[in-house]
């Protein structure tokens, strides 16, 4: 008989080494009701069960529990580890208990929290965001221009970025509309496409912010930038014309400033050399009033001492004053049938010449000078005309019968 045949109770032949029959001494493979019925016992332990019986129904409904204790504890570890996560070095972390939001503000780093329980909104309280905007709008002069504007933001704080506004972007978004038309409506067009667009943005940003902090949104504008800014498609053509118009006006301006700025100078030192020529003809006429009213004074006390000596001396200098000026002297001589012609201005002229290497300071002894030689030579020709009439009148006494 084989050792393992059935009935073969006495056979210590046994290849496993049993030593005994059944299935006390086997040393085989476990069987996995048997570890089941341990692992029941051991969570029946835990769960406040005292034993189980031996009965068949007794161990399915053991089995059947231990199945679900190791189903719960395998969800309760995988509930465990999927409550943590990380918060980045540039974010912080908003935590809603059960809905409720909880006060403190998840710092960067490696955190728990329960997962069901709490829910966790990260924020980047870092990055520089940008929003851009573009529509026509109208001026206070009542023109339409175009406006393109690109805001830049950053999340100030991130509690009220994720609670106070359902969408903040839409809040900004409607926000920096609304100040733009409000800036762009109260300035002129001129100063939205040329030199006011660095004002025009900083209202704009000033305006917007302030919306902000009333929506109580959390977000911070660093910066506005009017990007582009122009009239409209349809009318494109004329505001050139416009602008080459306005240039034009402009250039017209310059140069009639740089005229003004050339003659204007010009005309003030004329008006001042005019009104200094007046100022010193005024002092000359005063000054020459003045001497001449103090030689007649003179010429008075003289003429009070030696009357016809001082009738004598004025008439002398008056006749010499007259023919000082005169070129051509005519004289009849006394006694004489002819006059006599004395061509001064060549006598001058002569004189002149032979004492050019004076100076402009011998004016007066010149003229005396000359005064003294034409009265030589007139003299001389006198003589001789009263030689020649003599010489003739005795003569003419000897022819007489």
């Amino acid at each position: 008989m084989a050792w393992n045949e059935p009935g073969n109770k006495g056979n210590d032949n046994d290849p496993w080494g049993s030593g005994g029959g059944g299935r006390g001494g086997d040393q085989g493979p476990p069987d996995l009701d048997e570890v089941l019925r341990k692992l029941n016992k051991r969570l029946g332990g835990l769960f406040g069960r005292k034993g189980g019986g031996s009965s068949g129904s007794s161990g399915g409904s053991g089995s059947s529990a231990g199945l679900a204790g190791i189903i719960v504890v395998v969800a309760a570890i995988a509930w465990a580890a999927s409550g943590f996560y990380t918060v980045d070095e540039a974010e912080r972390g908003v935590v809603m208990r059960f809905g409720e939001l909880r006060p403190e503000v998840v710092m960067p780093g490696l955190r728990w929290n329960p997962p069901l329980i709490d829910s966790v909104e990260k924020v980047n309280v870092s990055r520089v965001n940008t929003r851009s905007y573009s529509n026509d709008m109208l001026t206070t002069d009542e023109n339409i221009v175009t406006v393109a504007v690109s805001t830049q933001y950053v999340v100030e704080d991130p509690i009220d970025y994720t609670i106070q506004v359902r969408d903040p972007q839409l809040g900004l978004d409607q926000a920096i509309e609304s100040a733009v038309r409000h800036v762009v409506g109260g300035t002129t067009m001129d100063q939205v496409l040329t030199q006011g667009r660095a004002q025009v943005a900083a209202e704009i940003r000033e305006r917007a912010q302030s919306y902000m902090e009333t929506y109580g949104t959390g977000i911070m504008i660093t910066q506005v930038n009017v990007e582009n800014a122009q009239p409209p498609e349809a009318v494109q053509a004329a505001f050139d014309d416009v602008i080459r118009a306005r240039e034009d006006e402009q250039r017209a301006q310059n140069q009639a400033l740089a005229y003004a700025n050339r003659v204007i100078p010009e005309a003030r030192g004329e008006a001042q050399r005019i009104i200094e020529q007046a100022n010193a003809y005024r002092d000359e006429v005063v000054n020459r009033a003045e001497g001449e009213a103090s030689r007649f004074d003179q010429l008075l006390v003289e003429y009070q001492q030696a009357p016809q000596v001082t009738r004598e001396r004025l008439y002398i200098d008056a006749i010499e004053g007259v023919l000082a000026n005169a070129s051509k002297v005519l004289i009849d001589a006394e006694g004489s049938n002819n006059m006599m012609y004395l061509p001064l201005d060549r006598l001058m002229q002569q004189t002149g010449n032979s004492q050019s290497g004076s100076g402009a300071g011998s004016r007066l002894q010149l003229n005396d000078q000359q005064i003294r030689d034409i009265a030589d030579q007139l003299s001389s020709q006198l003589n001789n005309q009263s030689s020649f009439d003599r010489s003739r009148s005795s003569q003419t006494s000897t022819r007489r019968p």
